[in-house]
């Protein structure tokens, strides 16, 4: 994957700068009247999902000296690299295996000379397992009730992607299961786990612990607190027996699972062995959905539902690897990145679901792209000297319209949007008049999300009884979108999806000459908080620190101590 040139030296990134000096001034409206078969020309259909980019500012001539990039960055041997466990992650000297975790059990994989295909097998069939007992009601306490709430503990990756796919597919719970509701505390600030604290009785009450490392602060700390909360009010129990009180011992073993890639880390902190999720160093936190962090997923849809998941992704990566790149949904999804990011200089994305299901997806894709690609080195650690990975946001589409689609239509600042939604719903409703109520409901939601990109593509000159167009009620247009379709949202389709943007962050960073799988940025935050965390409680002097710091500080020591600094 190395070379020699920087993006922006290359022969096609220079032919594409020429190119966009003459596009940047046609309209969109304008490409769809030169073009009768602008849909079919930019519209692929795979793998249960309907991608529409003829909504982008661009022509056959732009994808042209688009594919032409990605053949001289090296996208093809890069793909290669990414699912045959080379070492794509230089920072840290090692593979970015996730797309790993959901190759089939029959697949070999070969990665320095181990298959590790059978391991990553094994950590489903122990979860499996965990699944099994959790669902059967066979899972007990330390007093010997079964549990009927988790909550999982974790930030970042361990919390964005399950909390998304949970909510995204709650429909598919199995039924004629013990009832075990599953809940999610992230912030460092213990507000999330107080409210379940508050609620929940600890005798049915089981933690997942997941940390990569074992050494997440966040979430840890919501550990700690969670431990001392069973063992304060179980210790008083008899154990399942009925006849001694609850060891501490008991009480941990029975009330926590920890997922991490440091075994004696869990083992330190209590986690008995068979308690314990393996996952590798290999696979990132934002993309560690797939394997064992998945653990919540399995718990909400069962195991069946979350293999299903794992079959969707499979396939996309499968179309990845083997479509030819003018084919090939992540590529050309990623090179409409490409081409807005760096040649229209539109550096700001939105996420627009048109499901309610999908409610969190926008989150979970920010972290995904802005921690992988919101880099500004290239991987031979030089500045680079052109614009990388966008800001990305979003909300629910049918709420943003009632928000911040006012600044889509007619704000300063130029925006791109992705659209998304599934083409059917409700067909399983069983009650007639329901299903037809809420079926033109999902026809109302549709409706809206193809109204929104066409309004944003065209604008809307309207005028006023004199046949003059009123400045506040002009909307411009060629503002571009991409709609991407669903079948309907099944696991399998899901895993499609989430799979296709992974691939299409790693197109994006091939290109861009950057690392999309280390997070220094994010490692240097966690090191300064520590630093001062140990100043907040006095452990070190302030001189070394800024003046804001210093007065932020000694604020809080003031305030800590019921004192005024007026």
């Amino acid at each position: 994957m190395a070379r020699h040139h920087t993006p922006d030296q290359l022969a096609a990134w220079q032919a594409l700068e020429r190119h966009a000096r003459t596009l940047r001034q046609v309209h969109l409206k304008e490409l769809f009247v030169q073009s009768e078969c602008r849909w079919s020309a930019f519209t692929r259909t795979v793998n249960g999902l309907t991608l529409d980019l003829s909504k982008q500012r661009w022509n056959d001539e732009t994808l042209g000296h688009l594919l032409a990039l990605a053949e001289e960055a090296g996208l093809p041997g890069a793909i290669e690299a990414l699912l045959s466990g080379q070492r794509v992650n230089v920072s840290e000297n090692r593979p970015a295996l996730h797309t790993a975790l959901r190759l089939p059990a029959e697949a070999t994989l070969t990665v320095e000379g181990d298959d590790i295909v059978a391991a990553v097998h094994e950590s489903l069939a122990q979860m499996e397992r965990l699944v099994e007992r959790l669902h059967a009601g066979q899972w007990r306490g330390a007093t010997g009730k079964p549990i009927r709430h988790v909550v999982n503990l974790g930030v970042g990756g361990s919390d964005l992607g399950p909390l998304m796919v949970t909510h995204a597919l709650a429909d598919y719970r199995p039924e004629d299961i013990h009832p075990v509701e599953v809940h999610f505390a992230s912030t460092m600030d213990g507000s999330q786990l107080a409210d379940y604290l508050a609620r929940f009785n600890p005798e049915t009450t089981l933690f997942i612990l997941s940390s990569k490392s074992f050494t997440t602060i966040d979430t840890l700390s919501n550990a700690n607190t969670a431990k001392d909360w069973l063992l304060g009010r179980l210790s008083e129990h008899d154990d399942m027996a009925g006849s001694d009180p609850v060891s501490a011992e008991l009480i941990v073993r029975q009330h926590f699972i920890g997922v991490s890639a440091s075994p004696e880390k869990m083992c330190a902190w209590g986690i008995a062995p068979d308690h314990q999720l393996m996952f590798w160093e290999w696979v990132g936190g934002r993309y560690s959905l797939w394997g064992t962090i998945g653990l919540p997923i399995a718990l909400i849809v069962g195991m069946a539902h979350f293999r299903a998941l794992l079959a969707g992704a499979h396939a996309m990566d499968n179309h990845f690897r083997q479509a030819p790149l003018d084919q090939n949904l992540p590529v050309l999804l990623g090179l409409a990145g490409i081409w807005n990011v760096n040649f229209l200089d539109i550096r700001a994305h939105s996420i627009l679901p048109y499901d309610g299901r999908l409610e969190y997806f926008a989150a979970y894709l920010e972290q995904l792209e802005m921690e992988s690609n919101g880099k500004s080195v290239t991987r031979q650690g030089e500045e680079v000297g052109y614009s990388t990975c966008p800001v990305l946001w979003g909300q629910l589409g049918p709420n943003a319209q009632h928000a911040f689609y006012q600044l889509l239509h007619q704000g300063t600042q130029p925006v791109v949007c992705d659209f998304i939604a599934p083409l059917k719903r409700y067909d399983d409703i069983e009650d007639p008049d329901t299903q037809r109520h809420l079926k033109a409901q999902h026809r109302l939601a549709l409706a809206n999300c193809f109204a929104q990109s066409r309004v944003l593509m065209l604008g809307d000159d309207a005028v006023d009884e004199e046949g003059t167009p009123p400045a506040h009620k002009r909307y411009r247009g060629n503002q571009p979108s991409t709609t991407v379709l669903m079948d309907e949202l099944t696991p399998h389709t899901l895993g499609a999806l989430i799979a296709l943007y992974e691939h299409k962050v790693f197109v994006q960073a091939v290109i861009w000459d950057i690392n999309p799988f280390d997070q220094w940025g994010v490692e240097l935050g966690k090191a300064i908080a520590k630093e001062t965390q140990a100043m907040m409680e006095g452990e070190s002097a302030l001189d070394s620190l800024d003046a804001s710091s210093q007065g932020l500080i000694r604020t809080f020591r003031a305030a800590e101590q019921g004192k005024s600094l007026k």
